[in-house]
């Protein structure tokens, strides 16, 4: 038996279990840290052994991207666009709040994978058959960008709140130091951030990212209905008689 073989106990490699392990490896130490070599040696083969099912680093990345796509909810059953749309990006937060890697990964990709292609043409046809026009469709698409995803940038992240500029060991009286001197600094923000309370067990001791997720898509799902009822058009198909 070649060193590269697998012997009779162990189970026998294909492209499905190398991806599962590349993800499971990936969700441990993150895609940076994610290589052939390190991956060979969790499924205890070597490298080479890794090629008779993806061809390189780029096309194992690629895979998984695939997996990921995979884990969302995608289906609508009895629902309307706007429950659908609802649910399946909460349920595409779900997937990438689990593998934190994952939005970077997507992110590095040269051109789509099918999987992700498919995902944002079916993301397309619940607006489209909900009523949308192609025109309103294409922009509402634009609005949503990463939250197709789940995911988006936060407004307040730590270096920015003045409520969260503090390290959590920091005593009540240096963080109501830090506080003021931010207040003094940045009047605006701190007015802001300190018109709605804040609850201590979420992560950074700052804003439910989750509920602000929420809103920000709850609020954009509100303007895609009222375009929709108002029959929108795009400027430029107007002037062209559209």
């Amino acid at each position: 038996m070649s060193d590269h073989e697998l012997s009779p106990t162990r189970v026998r490699l294909n492209r499905a279990r190398v991806l599962k392990a590349a993800i499971d490896l990936a969700d441990e130490v993150g895609i940076d840290a994610l290589s052939m070599r390190r991956l060979a040696q969790e499924l205890d083969v070597v490298p080479m052994a890794l090629y008779k099912h993806v061809a390189d680093k780029e096309d194992l990345l690629d895979g998984m991207v695939e997996e990921i796509v995979r884990e969302i909810d995608v289906s609508v059953p009895g629902s309307g666009w706007r429950e659908a749309i609802r649910r399946r990006v909460l349920s595409a937060r779900r997937t990438f709040q689990h593998h934190r890697w994952a939005r970077q990964a997507i992110e590095s990709r040269s051109k789509p994978t099918p999987g992700v292609l498919e995902y944002q043409d079916s993301f397309a046809g619940l607006f489209l058959t909900g009523g949308f026009s192609p025109d309103l469709t294409h922009h509402v698409m634009h609005a949503l960008s990463g939250r197709m995803w789940g995911f988006t940038q936060e407004l307040f992240d730590s270096s920015a709140n003045p409520k969260t500029r503090a390290s959590p060991e920091a005593s009540q009286g240096v963080q109501a130091e830090v506080f003021a001197e931010m207040a003094t600094l940045y009047p605006n923000i701190a007015a802001i951030a300190t018109s709605t309370p804040h609850d201590d067990s979420v992560v950074g001791h700052g804003c439910d990212d989750q509920f602000e997720f929420e809103f920000a898509l709850d609020v954009l799902l509100d303007g895609f209905e009222h375009l929709q009822r108002r029959e929108w058009t795009s400027p430029g198909r107007r002037n062209s008689g559209g």
